[in-house]
């Protein structure tokens, strides 16, 4: 099993929305890092759900991932804001998980708090310009992402 962060905003989906929905498609990624992490994902892996671009921006609990290799169905759709013309549907482009509700934590594990524990070589998530929305995370830092958030830090 593998560990990763992905981002959202929470005005545009957030962990309350996943536990509501209980699985989502993770669409509209457009970075092709984070696309290739994505199609790195295996069934069971386990992500942390940060919400970034939120005061304070941080990590608010855990999903996992429960459909790989997933083609996403906006890179088609002109009216969506991740339209890709340049994809063809005989070889998309993007493909992305759906992600499965697991925990939303008792507290948010903040961006600060995050900074202070770990190195930006640990987690690449406090890196400064980072803008990936979606990373690995190694087991050592995820086993101490749990820890910090069933803790209560």
């Amino acid at each position: 099993m593998a560990y990763w962060l992905m981002k959202s905003e929470p005005d545009v989906y957030s962990i309350d929305d996943l536990q509501r929905d209980q699985t989502e498609l993770w669409d509209g990624v457009r970075n092709y890092q984070a696309r290739n992490f994505l199609t790195s994902m295996a069934l069971g892996d386990l992500a942390f759900f940060y919400h970034s671009n939120t005061k304070p921006p941080g990590i608010v609990g855990l999903m996992k991932i429960v459909e790989t290799n997933v083609v996403d169905p906006t890179q088609f759709d002109p009216a969506s804001p991740y339209y890709d013309p340049k994809s063809p549907p005989e070889q998309p482009r993007w493909r992305t998980v759906v992600v499965g509700y697991g925990e939303t934590f008792d507290t948010i594990i903040t961006l600060d708090q995050l900074k202070a524990t770990f190195t930006p070589e640990d987690l690449w998530v406090v890196r400064r310009g980072n803008r990936l929305s979606v990373m690995p995370v190694a087991e050592a830092v995820a086993q101490r992402l749990l820890a910090m958030a069933h803790q209560g830090h």
